[in-house]
């Protein structure tokens, strides 16, 4: 590892950050001692989702960070620009978007009610373009600064291929929303030196929302911090070497030298882990 790499003074802007994914990739951010503007719906403890944005805030400031959380809708744009300002006037700007909020319905066509894809048309394609845009001048300034700007999609690799829609129409396109988002802005912002990647699992990660899903063994999963891992490996990165990529985890950090991802393992020692889905 590069110990010239860091995030230390870096101010990231990260959605669905109550829990999981986003508040592993806070906490590794917070380590360097970044500054966190933790965004998610959550303020108040709920039995079935545990984790709330001022938990997590806990968190980041427990492992060097500075954490301001802001509770927001982002399928609200009015919502999602008032979060930005308020990073600004603490921050002084933002450098790094995490786009990771998501929603997620594993229901074929018959079985989604129209409220559920307007769920996650909303959260995943919508919200993910709309905090993109939100942060664009600050992400721009940051480049203009010398800052290495980055957004990071939380999204897969783009497949056409029809057994990664069958099964889910609505998910799929969904996710492929924010999967688009990263092709299109990787080209459309690159003359802002601003990089633009996906970063996706290859096997399914342990988080609340996936306990949720009836039947998955999350004894066969891996833990979010591979996640938080590979994304400081793109973060730190050259933006103007490294973007339009979707980035698998574990691949990525081979390449970056990490050998032993059995410590990712919700148990160590398991071969037959579940793969996540659209990675061919």
């Amino acid at each position: 590892m590069d110990l010239n790499r860091s995030l230390k003074g870096k101010t990231l802007f990260i959605t669905g950050a109550s829990r999981g994914i986003g508040l592993e990739i806070a906490k590794r951010a917070a380590r360097d001692g970044a500054n966190l503007v933790l965004v998610a719906k959550t303020t108040e403890p709920n039995p079935k989702l545990p984790g709330t944005l001022h938990s997590s805030a806990a968190e980041v400031e427990a492992a060097g960070g500075q954490a301001l959380i802001v509770p927001t809708d982002i399928r609200d744009e009015n919502a999602v620009a008032a979060a930005v300002a308020a990073a600004v006037a603490r921050f002084g700007g933002i450098d790094i978007l995490i786009n990771n909020a998501s929603a997620i319905n594993l229901t074929p066509t018959s079985a989604t009610p129209m409220k559920r894809f307007d769920l996650m048309m909303g959260v995943n394609a919508r919200g993910t373009y709309c905090c993109t845009q939100a942060c664009l001048p600050e992400l721009i300034k940051s480049g203009k600064a010398g800052r290495n700007p980055h957004v990071l999609n939380m999204s897969p690799p783009l497949s056409m291929k029809d057994h990664w829609f069958a099964p889910h129409v609505a998910y799929t396109m969904a996710k492929y929303g924010m999967s688009m988002c990263t092709l299109g802005h990787a080209r459309e912002f690159k003359r802002h030196g601003i990089a633009v990647n996906s970063l996706w699992p290859r096997t399914a990660i342990n988080t609340a929302a996936l306990q949720m899903i009836p039947g998955v063994d999350t004894n066969k999963c891996r833990q979010p911090q591979i996640l938080s891992d590979a994304a400081w490996f793109i973060l730190t990165s050259d933006a103007n070497a490294t973007t339009g990529n979707f980035f698998i985890d574990d691949t990525l950090l081979a390449a970056n030298g990490v050998t032993d991802f059995d410590r990712y393992a919700v148990v160590p020692g398991t071969t037959d882990l579940i793969p996540d889905f659209f990675v061919d």
